[in-house]
């Protein structure tokens, strides 16, 4: 197997099933293996068993935020690459804060389906 066949992980965490179904389509159209965790806890437990390459996060989930989430990510696994994919509309300073802290991106929803993958692509180089 050679490194152009292996390929680049996402875990994906929205509450949302029909959000985590259309990620999941489009970016394993784009090459990417994604795995769905429909809660920030689920989420930790198969980080804790399983790399991924880059973490797409929602921020308002019933268990636990994202923004905790985050946080609890970023101190176990600090090289993962986070990015942030939500409703929630935060202002610049914010989001400026958060990329000090690790953060690599953040995407508002609705999303533009070619943004997205143009803004995944960029963060996770494909070999």
């Amino acid at each position: 197997m050679t490194k152009k066949d292996i390929k680049k992980r996402i875990l994906h965490v929205d509450d949302d099933d029909d959000v985590r179904v259309i990620i999941k389509m489009i970016l394993e159209k784009e090459g990417y293996e994604v795995v769905g965790a429909h809660l920030g806890k689920e989420a930790l437990k198969i980080l804790k068993h399983e790399k991924f390459d880059l973490l797409l996060l929602d921020i308002m989930m019933p268990d636990i935020s994202g923004w905790e989430l985050f946080n609890l990510v970023k101190e176990a696994t600090p090289d993962i690459n986070v990015v942030i994919l939500s409703i929630i509309k935060i202002d610049q300073e914010k989001i400026n804060d958060l990329k000090k802290l690790g953060l690599k991106d953040y995407i508002t929803k609705p999303f533009a389906r070619q943004d997205l993958v143009d803004r995944i692509n960029k963060i996770i180089v494909k070999t």
